[in-house]
């Protein structure tokens, strides 16, 4: 209790001090002009027609915004930087000064807008719904898609529009996972922009595109307090639109419309209606710490569901390997260094997209199977030490007696063995609760896939991340003293 107390003073002490801090305004932009470079973020994992890999090119990045980013420096008469970073944290890492500016689809909405300073838009898009063709269910209107699963992209403009009539978004981190769900029946709608429906979804036969909701607006964002560099990249923006440069770009990736005409006439007037609805961050409220602790229980209910699944799938490859012939040997000693070999990330893509065409899993039950399938491999190893380490003579002496080797193993070997493998099944126990946080690649919204949610919602990653970490503890830190409390009945028996 004491270690308890001295954590959470710890945890609130250096909330005081990082919420004390400030960080200084500098001058960006002679900065950038006096390094001669203009370093932008953003995800190559966007792919097209944003930012994504040359196939004719090794190495080589290609995309609208690449090429917006290279006539932009040269405006300012200096060379583009490209900084990969991973698109949900864009905005965090542009506030670190990770880079210059942030570039890759970027959307403006209030919530945006009231943390970063946005140059007028260099692209319109419109949001656009997307249903299977035998579905007549779907209709234009996002109040009818109540009760429904909706997939769209975390911390989205389209996002924000469901969350606004009342819908929980189904939240991915790539453009291609939605509409593979959706043509499997995980989903019944995706719910994008019409760059990523045009590129991803409308070349599928079994899709359709149920209608377009609304306009919205691709802006870079830049830091607060650096408007000389806000207003250099708006002179910059004009002059591209203005000598038809933009309209070239956008047109070799073939995503130019009748929409971005609107560019042209862009006014002071249509800046300010466009930030005119800038919210300021709320912070933390009670709704969050709610719904921080049903996704803590999401996570703890898939963890004991898939240890529960781990240690006896564990514990019989353990016996296969040692007790069985020579396939059950072989077999369980493929099935180990597989599962050790590659990612559980990996696996669980593979379970959960790869074989959609074979086993339609829905999200839960992929991340319980594949976390317990992936940590079995490890339980297997710590049976297996644990096993050898019982005195060959136990089991010499139970067959002696009469037993027949399963018997043998049951009564005497496995719970001999359990006493010592529990200090690592314990320790394996808590590695799984943290490696939970992975399903969040399969839809599944646990602790820190909220985590993530909420920090852009009250548009900070301090508090939400606290309070992550701190239910993760307390979650884990039960477990070890009731180890340790077992561990010690165990020896005196």
């Amino acid at each position: 209790m004491n270690q308890l107390r001295a954590c959470l003073a710890l945890v609130t002490a250096f909330l005081l001090f990082a919420c004390n801090q400030s960080r200084p305004v500098g001058d960006t932009l002679s900065k950038v002009e006096a390094a001669g470079l203009l370093r932008w973020g953003a995800d190559l994992q966007g792919g097209a027609p944003y930012i994504y890999e040359d196939p004719a090119k090794d190495g080589a990045i290609k995309g609208f915004e690449v090429d917006l980013a290279a006539a932009l420096a040269a405006e300012l008469g200096v060379t583009p930087e490209f900084v990969q970073n991973d698109w949900s944290a864009l905005v965090p890492s542009l506030e670190r000064e990770t880079f210059d500016i942030v570039m890759n689809g970027l959307e403006v909405t209030p919530a945006r807008a009231g943390r970063v300073l946005f140059t007028r838009p260099y692209y319109i898009f419109t949001t656009r719904l997307m249903a299977r063709r035998d579905d007549p269910r779907i209709e234009a209107d996002l109040s009818k898609l109540k009760g429904m699963r909706v997939g769209t992209l975390t911390s989205s403009f389209t996002a924000d529009l469901l969350l606004a009539v009342g819908i929980e978004p189904v939240y991915y981190e790539g453009q291609e996972e939605p509409y593979q769900d959706l043509i499997a029946g995980r989903l019944d709608a995706v719910f994008m922009d019409d760059i990523i429906a045009g590129r991803y979804g409308e070349d599928k036969p079994q899709l359709r595109v149920v209608g377009d909701l609304g306009d919205g607006f691709y802006a870079i964002a830049i830091r607060p307090g650096d408007e000389a560099l806000r207003d250099a990249l708006d002179r910059a923006l004009g002059v591209l639109i203005e000598n038809g440069a933009l309209e070239q770009i956008l047109r070799r990736e073939q995503i130019w419309n009748d929409r971005q005409l609107g560019l042209r006439a862009w006014s002071d007037a249509d800046q300010r209606r466009l930030l005119g609805e800038a919210t300021q961050s709320g912070g933390l409220r009670w709704h969050h710490v709610v719904i921080f602790i049903e996704a803590a229980g999401i996570t703890l209910v898939i963890s004991l569901l898939s240890m529960a699944l781990a240690i006896p799938l564990g514990m019989g490859l353990a016996v296969a390997r040692l007790y069985g012939g020579p396939v059950a040997r072989g077999l369980a000693t493929a099935y180990v260094e597989l599962y050790r070999g590659t990612p559980v990330l990996l696996q669980l893509y593979v379970l959960y997209y790869g074989l959609a065409d074979l086993i339609r899993l829905d999200a839960f039950s992929a991340a319980i199977i594949g976390l317990g399938m992936n940590y079995a491999a490890y339980e297997a190893e710590v049976y297996r030490a644990g096993i050898q380490a019982v005195p060959r003579g136990q089991m010499e002496a139970a067959l002696s007696l009469g037993m027949r080797s399963p018997l043998a193993l049951r009564r005497v070997v496995l719970p001999q063995a359990f006493r010592i493998a529990l200090p690592s099944v314990t320790n394996d126990f808590i590695a799984l609760l943290k490696d939970s946080s992975l399903v969040s690649v399969i839809t599944v919204v646990e602790l820190t896939k909220r985590m993530t949610i909420v920090a852009v919602d009250v548009r900070s990653w301090l508090i939400p991340g606290a309070l992550c970490a701190l239910l993760y503890f307390v979650m884990s830190y039960p477990l070890s003293l009731f180890a340790r409390r077992l561990e010690r009945r165990l020896a005196r028996s």
